[in-house]
């Protein structure tokens, strides 16, 4: 059973920066995405970036040029870097992976970690 562990979010005041990582536990079927979402009360759950075993990436428009999504594949880890904070970028960010199995795609997700960003 994979387990993700989330860390590094918290309070920072706008145009600050932060480093999320996402540890995941357990064995990965190695064509996989790893990414993050996040989600404000009352709105859906919005991708934020994503990258796939091969290295390629996507992100939402709303952080292109600000936030950068790396991975360390030998640590089954996936990081976020955001730069440039701004208010709007408050939410609960949740780790995924999602494997690319024959039968489907599967996803695991992370419990969550908050992100305030004071104007």
């Amino acid at each position: 059973q994979v387990q993700l562990v989330e860390s590094g979010g918290g309070l920072v005041q706008a145009g600050g920066s932060l480093r999320l990582s996402c540890v995941a536990s357990g064995s990965i079927f190695r064509n996989n995405a790893m990414g993050w979402y996040r989600q404000v009360p009352g709105k859906q759950l919005e991708l934020v970036a994503r990258i796939i075993t091969g290295g390629s990436t996507n992100y939402a428009d709303s952080v292109k040029g600000r936030f950068t999504i790396s991975r360390d594949n030998a640590q089954n880890t996936v990081y976020l870097q955001m730069n440039s904070l701004k208010p709007e970028d408050t939410a609960v960010y949740y780790c995924n992976v999602r494997e690319f199995l024959a039968s489907g795609p599967h996803d695991y997700w992370g419990q969550g970690t908050q992100v305030t960003v004071s104007s």
